[in-house]
């Protein structure tokens, strides 16, 4: 349960330490503090320790003063727990219970009751520290049920998030850029002057391209009190249900933001972990959870965002440097170079391109754009466009709600096919390249597609997935979770209707995914 700032040095230096606290840390690592036979097993960061002691945690602010953030007094720090209890409750109402006082009662310390308070200290409810997410990832189990979990758990955050206007977004994403360059610049080193001021460049551009974008996001509600600290490690699995905790609390300003610079720290915590697939569907997944269309064409600031938050890991990382030993100091400087390099790659150009995957119900449409989406275009992939889920989302049911045979006439049809080259515009034009994957029976349909990328002046490729039809019928049939209504009299009707002139690319789509996708990628390649 340790507090890991995205912005804030791993190691609190000396010289930012305003008062020694080792008597009350003692105290909360002492057994006798917490019950008989209670184990305590202590976490440090530079800004708290936290003390895990039965079925709680207790964590002290530690008396610090940065540029960023003051701890420097008891009333502050009094402050900083009680914003942190309540910034955190409405994501997680079970682990933050509430502010204590250390007390010093007789001569002698103690926890809450009365007496001279010494120290304040958050109470929260133990969890198990297996079950956050950084974990989770690290033994291979971010599962797919997982990351669309995540996903809709951030969404339902920054949804009831507070709006806040009035927020010079561009003057505050600058300072950041430019206090990037400075605390990169003081391992030149490891980063060097020159890489870095490219670097630099690089981003105070890329914001300028931007800048209109964010001042009409800010406008149009997407500036929230967001959670400011969103990786891995701060979402904890509590009864299966991903639960955001450990938001930023100490200062409104960091955590006041847009909400795609919000989830691209999570995004680029998944990317950095060389989790592609993972952050690909994450990404997808968070655009269909939003479902506001502004999202796509806010897209256009999500490599910056993610370059930033990147940018400020390998400074964090590097800032720590001189308090480690040999072992670990290389393996932290392996870790801000990579952080580093990451935050160059996101910002490289890459032409978006638009990619159609059609065929019958049952060939394989989505598996195969998922697989696919992580490898097109700018990180952290494709935008994979659905039209079960447009179709869904036409007739405002759930995603696994089933329709009426009636949702599937042909205006509806049209109606739908209309939203995906829409949406698919959107985000082409914020640089991002899009796989629409859908039926596409008609020739019409196809060729609206081609048309669409021949006005944007983009690539464009179409694959066509054939497969036996027992195939088809018996993977419809097996389907759960999933948002297609088709069934096998569908796949049927289907057939039945025909398809016309195909000059897409056709790929045997009869045998298992990974060899399907080999083949799609073989073709576009070639493409």
């Amino acid at each position: 349960m340790a507090h890991s700032q995205n912005d804030r040095p791993a190691v609190a230096k000396a010289a930012h330490v305003v008062q020694d606290q080792a008597e009350v840390l003692a105290f909360l690592a002492a057994k006798s503090t917490h019950g008989a036979g209670a184990e305590v097993t202590r976490v440090d960061t530079h800004g708290a320790a936290v003390f895990l002691a039965g079925d709680h945690a207790y964590k002290v602010k530690r008396a610090v003063k940065f540029p960023f953030m003051d701890f420097s007094t008891l009333e502050k720090r009094r402050r900083a727990c009680e914003a942190e209890v309540r910034v955190n409750r409405a994501n997680a109402p079970d682990i933050y219970l509430g502010v204590l006082p250390v007390v010093r009662r007789a001569g002698a310390l103690a926890l809450g009751g009365e007496g001279e308070i010494v120290e304040w200290v958050v109470q929260m409810r133990r969890f198990d520290e297996r079950l956050t997410c950084d974990r989770v990832a690290d033994r291979g189990e971010l599962t797919k049920v997982l990351v669309e979990r995540v996903a809709a758990a951030v969404v339902q955050s920054q949804t009831r998030a507070e709006m806040r206007h009035r927020v010079d977004v561009v003057a505050d994403m600058r300072a950041v850029i430019d206090g990037n360059r400075s605390g990169l610049d003081e391992t030149p080193d490891l980063f060097g002057i020159e890489r870095v001021a490219t670097f630099t460049m690089r981003s105070r551009s890329a914001l300028e391209r931007v800048a209109p974008l964010l001042v009409e996001r800010s406008k149009a509600g997407f500036v929230r009190r967001c959670h400011g600290d969103l990786h891995l490690r701060n979402i904890v699995l509590l009864n299966q249900t991903p639960t955001l905790f450990d938001a930023l609390e100490f200062d409104e300003a960091l955590a006041t933001i847009d909400v795609l610079y919000d989830v691209a720290f999570l995004l680029m915590d998944l990317l950095e972990r060389g989790l592609a697939v993972e952050a690909s569907l994450l990404f997808n997944r968070y655009l269909v959870s939003w479902a506001d269309e502004r999202q796509l064409a806010g897209l256009a600031a999500l490599p910056l965002f993610i370059s930033v938050r990147a940018a400020i890991r390998a400074k964090v990382i590097a800032a720590g440097l001189d308090h480690l030993g040999d072992a670990d100091r290389q393996a932290e400087m392996a870790a801000a170079a990579r952080y580093f390099a990451l935050a160059e790659a996101v910002l490289e150009p890459v032409a978006p391109r638009l990619l159609a995957i059609g065929g019958l119900s049952g060939t394989g449409k989505s598996t195969l754009a998922a697989g696919l989406a992580p490898g097109i275009g700018c990180l952290p992939g494709a935008v994979h466009l659905r039209s079960d889920v447009e179709r869904k989302r036409l007739f405002a049911v759930g995603e696994y709600d089933r329709l009426p045979l009636k949702a599937y006439d042909p205006r509806s049809s049209d109606a739908v096919y209309g939203i995906l080259r829409h949406k698919a515009e959107l985000a082409l034009r914020a640089g991002y390249s899009v796989i629409v994957d859908a039926v596409h029976l008609h020739e019409e349909e196809r060729e609206a597609l081609r048309g669409l990328a021949v006005r944007l002046g983009i690539g464009f490729a179409g694959l066509w997935l054939e497969a036996p039809m027992h195939d088809l019928v018996s993977r419809v049939s097996q389907r759960v979770h999933d948002a297609s209504d088709a069934n096998p009299d569908i796949v049927a009707l289907q057939a039945e209707r025909g398809i016309g002139s195909i000059d897409w690319h056709r790929i045997d789509a009869g045998g298992d995914a990974a060899r399907v996708l080999e083949s799609a990628c073989a073709v576009l390649r070639q493409a």
